[in-house]
């Protein structure tokens, strides 16, 4: 049985090989750490992943959450191993060991990551959403909220949730009701009612903290009257000890399409007229405060997508090398011809090398933005500091909606290569597709997405961040100049992004006339475009890698898997960029048909 999570020679490549990861042991912050201490770490995460959480993928989506009289039940067979997630401190891997993680650089510990969400995504969330909650209260706590909260949310002693969607306010957050009346003691009485919570309501901990938004009596309307809470299910004494139930709870959990495991509610807040909570920051900069928790979780998603899309391809990899069925193509006409794995049949190679060029862009497009977070948070230079955050927050809606969008996508082409059988239970990627799908719609559809990339993202600092974008491509298209069998992929590369620019300008001058519509009608369209230039910037720059290898001396095992870094990115080339150059000109072309249509026309 080949790899069912991620391909560890991959990994390995991308971390030390793309990215300098082994160069961060020689700093300070990491003294005492070195290649091989990171090793036993991956080689520890990847064993707990197939021996603890990939063995109960399928029974916990059979078994699903139950809500019972006293709350939420998870799969029971999810008890056992979180107790060994939280016990081998699998949590907050980034955060100091005095909080609760293991002190690992960010490439380091997106690795891990990949490995611990890519077998089950419906547990991957009771541990993982705590560290957003606690990261905004270490940022903009006081002191006594920081001394109670933080280090419970990294080991996850406590769990937690980020609470923002209501019935009548989803991506209009602007829009809730949810109300907060000042008490003498400083607190909040809370009241509401919010849906679609993640892990809201469950058993594994002894508490959640919730991080909610809501309007203080008298606030202006709109996002600029909102502000954040902190709120536990059962309150927490001065002393840090548990008190009274909180007036939280979950009255009803939704029947979802996947992530059965996952529990995803709604929830009442203060329906006794006792919910409490305490104001995180200042009045009515909520949104602020939170945005750091939304990107965060946007980030998670993205990795989550290629944790599901990195699981799919090697479960298509595998099957496709050992089903056998048909005669080689060359041997159609002979009967006597013994059948073959059907990885020799060419449209599943096409299928399998599609795959592979997208898992292995966005392998390398996550860990290119968890460098860009350690260069940003820990590096010694400011101003290197600030670029690296602003291709930070100009790349976070193009990976989240580009890897969502793929993720799922490479699981519907992994289906396709089981055939029927990858259609029935029994296998996994029917799964694994259901799971995908959420991918798209967490943290903000497709279409906010790319509303923020065009509004916000692109003009930032004068257009210069964009710039600087351009820049890390055109510096990889200079290293694959120099390697000459890739000269012709670094001239479509350059040529694709001045294509791109181009169109960034035309669509953002257009997005500032009378046509805004149009402009944004065009966002996401446009967005994809963005995403797969983001690709085959990924895939030059691993070929070049692999180009580089290949003209030293390699040991034998290594040559196949650099010759497929190439032929990978050929084939992404050859076959993708020619699509995306025709998409380039469907958004240049600002048709507006779909908003001069009447509404009538569209039926129903």
């Amino acid at each position: 049985m080949g790899q069912q999570i991620a391909d560890r020679r991959d990994i390995e490549f991308v971390l030390y090989e793309q990215f300098d990861a082994e160069g961060l042991a020689s700093d300070e912050r990491y003294q005492g750490l070195n290649r091989k201490a990171f090793d036993l770490i991956l080689t520890e995460a990847r064993t707990f992943a197939i021996k603890e959480l990939l063995p109960i993928m399928a029974e916990g989506d059979r078994q699903g959450v139950r809500l019972e009289e006293d709350g939420v039940k998870v799969p029971d067979c999810f008890r056992e191993p979180f107790a060994r997630f939280v016990e081998n401190e699998w949590m907050s891997l980034t955060e100091s060991q005095e909080m609760g993680g293991q002190g690992l650089p960010h490439l380091v510990a997106t690795a891990a990551t990949e490995y611990l969400v890519g077998p089950n995504f419906a547990f991957a969330g009771y541990p993982g959403m705590g560290h957003g909650t606690g990261k905004m209260i270490e940022l903009y706590g006081t002191e006594a909220q920081k001394a109670l909260f933080v280090k419970n949310l990294y080991t996850c002693r406590w769990a937690g949730t980020m609470m923002l969607t209501e019935p009548e306010a989803g991506s209009d957050v602007g829009a809730l009701t949810t109300t907060a009346v000042p008490n003498e003691d400083g607190s909040y009485s809370i009241t509401g009612n919010k849906i679609f919570i993640t892990v809201g309501d469950h058993d594994l901990t002894e508490n959640i903290i919730h991080a909610v938004l809501a309007r203080i009596e008298g606030a202006p309307a709109g996002t600029k009257g909102i502000s954040l809470f902190i709120v536990p299910k059962i309150r927490v004494n001065e002393d840090g000890s548990l008190g009274i139930p909180n007036d939280v709870v979950c009255t009803g959990v939704e029947e979802k399409m996947g992530i059965h495991g996952s529990a995803t509610c709604s929830m009442a807040l203060g329906s006794k007229g006792q919910c409490q909570g305490f104001l995180l920051g200042e009045p009515n900069k909520g949104m602020r405060v939170m945005f750091h928790m939304m990107n965060e979780a946007r980030l998670a998603v993205s990795m989550q997508s290629l944790g599901i899309a990195s699981a799919a391809y090697l479960h298509a990899a595998n099957y496709a090398k050992e089903r056998v069925q048909g005669r080689d193509l060359a041997d159609m006409l002979n009967k006597d011809a013994a059948s073959v794995p059907i990885i020799r049949h060419p449209d599943v190679r096409r299928m399998l090398t599609w795959m592979k060029a997208y898992v292995d862009g966005m392998r390398s497009f996550v860990y290119f933005i968890a460098d860009c977070i350690e260069k940003e948070e820990n590096g010694n230079d400011p101003t290197e500091s600030k670029r690296c955050k602003g291709l930070v927050d100009l790349l976070t809606p193009v990976i989240k909606t580009y890897n969502a969008k793929y993720g799922f996508e490479i699981c519907v082409q992994a289906m396709q290569t089981y055939g029927g059988y990858g259609y029935i239970r029994e296998f996994p990627v029917e799964q694994l597709m259901r799971d995908a799908k959420i991918t798209s719609l967490y943290e903000g559809t497709d279409g906010v997405q790319a509303m923020d990339l065009l509004a916000r993202k692109i003009g930032m600092n004068q257009g210069a961040v964009f710039q600087s974008f351009m820049q890390e491509i055109n510096n990889v298209i200079d290293r694959a100049r120099k390697c000459g069998d890739l000269s012709p992929l670094a001239d479509v590369m350059a040529q694709s992004l001045e294509n791109l620019s181009a169109l960034a300008m035309k669509l953002g001058a257009t997005a500032m006339s009378a046509d805004f519509k149009t402009a944004f009608a065009h966002s996401v369209p446009f967005l994809e475009i963005f995403g797969d230039i983001v690709m085959a910037w990924m895939l030059l720059w691993r070929a070049s890698v692999a180009s580089e290898k290949l003209g030293g001396k390699v040991k034998s095992k290594d040559v196949a898997f650099y010759n497929g870094q190439i032929k990978t990115a050929q084939f992404f080339f050859g076959t993708v960029l020619p699509i995306t150059q025709g998409r380039m000109k469907s958004v240049e072309n600002m048709c507006p048909a779909a908003l001069e249509m009447d509404e009538a026309a569209f039926g129903g």
